[in-house]
């Protein structure tokens, strides 16, 4: 497998964080590269999109979009199913959580208030909709089943954030109605690999 180096922001969670859990569950030969302050508006410009992750295969040249860079990494590392219907089934499940972000993103308010009330509404309105599509793609306790992939890492990491009150005023209990999520995450927290790598 070709030389790998992952460039993400220097933080656990975020679109470049079930990148770094797949490669590191897979025991790939790569670089964890983490931009910190000054360091990102210098490489801004040379990036694909002007945004990160990317990833930066020898040989190969520079992958950008977090969807775009698990794919690849789920391909040559067997985190993606082969069939091509269920690929594209966890591909979708990816931009489904891409979909949730821009959305919780409208929700940051610099007036507390205004903030408040956006983030309840989205707790008790779209999350609760977008949580209950979710649980019918989750075959159990996986989304394929019982097979890691990455869209299963991606789901845990961005499940992850609301688990742990990273937003306020979203209740870190907003997962209590469904099990099958809460089956996933624990189902992934349960890999060796992911233990190693949190701990």
């Amino acid at each position: 497998m070709a030389k790998l180096k992952l460039t993400y922001f220097d933080f656990s969670g975020g679109r470049g964080e079930a990148s770094r859990l797949a490669l590191h569950i897979a025991g790939a030969d790569w670089t964890d590269n983490r931009v910190k302050g000054q360091a990102w508006t210098e490489l801004k410009a040379s990036t694909p999109f002007g945004g990160l992750p990317t990833l930066e295969v020898a040989g190969e040249g520079v992958l950008s979009q977090s969807n775009a860079i698990l794919g690849y990494i789920g391909q040559q590392y067997g985190l993606m199913p082969t069939d091509p219907f269920e690929a594209a089934r966890h591909v979708a499940v990816m931009n489904a959580v891409e979909t949730l972000r821009a959305q919780a993103a409208t929700t940051a308010k610099k007036d507390e208030g205004r903030r408040r009330a956006a983030r309840e509404a989205f707790s008790s309105g779209y999350f609760e909709h977008w949580a209950s599509y979710l649980t019918k793609q989750v075959r159990g306790p996986l989304i394929g089943g019982t097979a890691l992939s990455v869209a299963d890492l991606k789901v845990y990491v961005a499940m992850h954030a609301y688990r742990e009150g990273v937003y306020d005023y979203i209740p870190s209990d907003i997962l209590d109605p469904f099990p099958a999520i809460i089956g996933l995450m624990q189902e992934v927290e349960a890999n060796p690999r992911v233990a190693e790598w949190q701990g």
